[in-house]
């Protein structure tokens, strides 16, 4: 088949994150305080990524979401900004100083009362929580070694025709790279050849920022 795309050039990608609706304030406040972490601050998603959070979570109408892996919560408050007064988001991550800088913009965007912050190890907070399923939208962005695992406890609590999101899942090309062995680039590979042969789920890759994976559960 005939590739076709569009390779992102900076001045590509810099017009394509222009055409996006309106920069938010407080998400721009937010990247700001992120950057001043310094190298750590790539973790955070990429503007047009977020954007993509904002929009799927109107589009479906999700009011239950679960997010694992929220650093300073950019991811969180794309997704609750999307979410009506009433929809609640749960978040799973292990470092209080970090999401102390997610909490704080939370709270200046007004979603912070859609927020459920869980500190600890994530696998614990999803063993613990019930298994019915209740989740509309799930997006993990964690160790990428406990994926698979993330994804197994994830997909019973997770509605039909719900979507589970796997952030990068092309690891800036590594996984299409046979030299690359490193533990994570592994798990990511393994992940992705599990997700695409799981009858349970339909699946698509996205070329959105460093790879994104949409699993929808099967009805």
């Amino acid at each position: 088949m005939h590739a076709k795309f569009t390779p992102l050039t900076p001045a590509v990608y810099d017009y394509l994150v222009a055409h996006c609706s309106g920069r938010d304030p407080v998400l721009d406040d937010l990247a700001a305080a992120t950057r001043a972490l310094g190298d750590v601050s790539v973790m955070q998603v990429a503007p047009e990524q977020g954007a993509f959070l904002t929009m799927l979570v109107r589009l479906t109408g999700a009011r239950a979401i679960l997010e694992v892996g929220t650093f300073t919560g950019y991811s969180a408050l794309c997704l609750a900004r999307g979410l009506p007064a009433d929809g609640r988001l749960l978040c799973c991550d292990v470092n209080a100083e970090w999401t102390a800088i997610g909490r704080r913009h939370w709270e200046k965007a007004g979603v912070a009362d859609r927020i459920d912050l869980r500190l600890g190890p994530a696998l614990d907070t999803l063993r613990a929580l019930p298994a019915t399923a209740s989740f509309d939208i799930a997006f993990i962005d964690a160790d990428k070694t406990n994926y698979a695992a993330y994804y197994e406890e994830i997909l019973p609590r997770l509605r039909p025709n719900g979507v589970i999101l796997f952030d990068n899942v092309l690891w800036s090309g590594q996984v299409a790279n046979p030299q690359a062995d490193d533990p994570s680039t592994l798990a990511l590979r393994a992940l992705n050849d599990a997700l695409a042969r799981d009858d349970r789920v339909e699946v698509v890759m996205l070329p959105v920022a460093d790879g994104l994976t949409l699993a929808r559960r099967k009805g």
